[in-house]
């Protein structure tokens, strides 16, 4: 289905999630990630969801981008005790518009198929988030970072 103006922020974002995803699958390809949503992001363009959090009414401003890439990159390394990365999903690898993190405690079956794939951990997007919790829980220990990061 094509998504037209006539359909809602919601339905776009749902749409995008459901889209198309490379994985960042070396440390280094998700270095290039962040650079890359750095160096095209301006101050408003993206917003930075926390599943189990409410999503956000407002996108972000770059201080707060630049600090959350920093500290989700520095998370993911620790606890993600792998010589690859591969939890990382972009709708584009050179141009992103919507990117998919995973949390390292929560994989389940975060790549291939499943009738009830794991949320991400964390997204973020160009296009206004929508709940996604609301059928799923959100580890304590993610939800305690996320205040930390943002006093959320």
């Amino acid at each position: 289905m094509t998504m037209t103006a006539t359909h809602t922020p919601e339905q776009r974002f749902l749409a995008a999630l459901r889209g198309s995803f490379t994985s960042a699958l070396r440390w280094h390809h998700l270095d290039a990630l962040w650079e890359r949503i750095q160096q095209q992001a301006g101050d408003g363009e993206w917003y930075i969801y926390a599943i189990g959090q409410a999503p956000p009414t407002a996108a972000s401003s770059q201080a707060d981008l630049g600090r959350f890439i920093t500290e989700a990159d520095r998370l993911l390394r620790e606890e993600h005790a792998e010589d690859y990365c591969g939890i990382v999903y972009a709708d584009d690898l050179q141009t992103p518009t919507l990117v998919k993190i995973y949390d390292p405690n929560n994989l389940g079956v975060s790549c291939g198929y499943s009738d009830s794939p794991p949320l991400p951990g964390w997204i973020l997007s160009k296009i206004p988030p929508c709940d996604l919790q609301t059928h799923q829980g959100v580890p304590r220990n993610r939800k305690r970072w996320w205040r930390q990061l943002f006093g959320g």
